[in-house]
């Protein structure tokens, strides 16, 4: 199946069962939801994105938001259904579901992996109790790995993140935790750094002295760590942040990289299609009103420029191991010449951390640690807003 045809869908399921640090659906907590009014307002979200995205096929599916995998199995059927129909499935379809490893959520993954889903995402985090409990979670490492030992025995393919660079910690005790990790056996692993994001609690304890994360150093010594260790494993990098055996790469996060049409339904889902950043409604309650009056629950529609698609395009693709084919994203931005899409001077300036063959463009190695620093230097078009 060629890109052109091809077609990634994300589902989002907004509500949270308990009060969440990371996400900003907080507001979304619900003791109880009308799951019937909820099933049939996807159902015609979703059938409004077929019929805008005809002639494509279903190459991948993924469940995220709030607590997706606290959906009704028959939700997650009934959702799964509807999108074979409108499209179909490519051969080998890739049917992802986020989940948090607590004991009620695992206590559903035999039922959804019954509905379809054949790859989950869990969010343990941590495999450290101290840790966990400083990032907010809910759950104790006991409880995180019971959960993944009930994934695995149920779902053919399992990935779960951990975040590294915590206060106080050390490249001795992240090798061990990271060492242990990779003993599971998962075929992919999301492994991020903690970042202080501005507005956050962590922000604040930063700002009043209580909280420090290992320096510039330290936090490059981790990374590189990281990198050598799970490339030991069989499981290299194929993005900055994630890992994986050959072939067991993440192919819905591949679309959004690879800067391949993807349809988002839900509250708060986003989407590209057709030259267009879609938006549905944010609030639950808002979205279903639209879905009632509409047929869909689209906020906005925006027109994105040639030059903006190039820039989103190089900034996710240059995150990959791979890199990005400049002559398909010179034709995205309306048939510019590659030349104008990178400053070459800046190429050969970084050479060792950047290279270019013909018109594959990739970061190396070495220069992954830099990406930051070397995107804004080479990445001519303008960074979309």
């Amino acid at each position: 199946m060629t890109s052109d045809n091809a077609l990634a869908l994300y589902v989002h399921w907004p509500f949270c069962v308990s009060k969440c640090p990371y996400c900003d659906f907080n507001s979304h907590v619900r003791a109880s939801v009308d799951q019937a009014i909820w099933r049939e307002s996807l159902l015609a979200d979703l059938a409004h994105e077929a019929s805008v995205l005809a002639g494509r096929r279903l190459t991948s599916i993924f469940f995220g938001g709030g607590t997706p995998s606290l959906m009704p199995p028959e939700t997650v059927a009934a959702v799964l259904q509807a999108a074979e129909r409108h499209w179909g499935f490519a051969p080998g379809i890739e049917i992802t579901l986020e989940a948090n490893p607590s004991s009620v959520e695992s206590a559903c993954f035999a039922d959804l992996a019954s509905a379809g889903v054949n790859r989950v995402s869990l969010g343990l985090q941590a495999l450290d109790n101290s840790a966990l409990h400083f990032l907010g979670r809910a759950h104790d490492v006991s409880e995180g790995l019971a959960a993944l030992e009930i994934a695995q025995r149920v779902f053919p393919r399992v990935s779960f993140d951990l975040i590294y660079a915590r206060p106080g910690q050390s490249l001795d005790a992240w090798t061990a935790e990271l060492k242990q990790a990779l003993a599971f056996g998962t075929e992919h692993l999301s492994l991020y750094q903690l970042t202080i994001e501005p507005g956050t609690r962590f922000a604040t304890e930063a700002a009043a002295g209580r909280l420090t994360i290992p320096d510039g150093d330290a936090a490059a010594d981790l990374f590189e760590a990281t990198r050598a260790i799970t490339a030991a494993a069989g499981l290299p990098a194929y993005e900055i942040s994630n890992h994986a055996r050959p072939g067991a790469e993440s192919r819905h996060n591949l679309a959004y990289w690879r800067y391949q049409t993807y349809a988002g339904v839900g509250p708060g889902a986003h989407g590209r299609r057709g030259g267009l950043a879609t938006l549905r409604r944010k609030k639950p309650e808002n979205w279903l009103a639209a879905v009632a009056r509409n047929g869909h629950g689209i906020e906005s529609e925006e027109p994105l420029a040639p030059g903006t698609q190039a820039s989103e395009a190089l900034l996710m693709g240059l995150r990959l191991r791979e890199g990005v084919d400049l002559a398909r994203i010179a034709r995205l931005a309306g048939g510019m010449d590659t030349h104008d899409l990178v400053d070459e001077r800046a190429i050969a300036r970084l050479a060792g951390l950047i290279e270019r063959d013909g018109d594959r463009l990739r970061v190396t190695e070495q220069g992954m640690l830099l990406l930051d620093a070397i995107l804004p230097e080479v990445v001519r078009v303008g960074v979309p807003a």
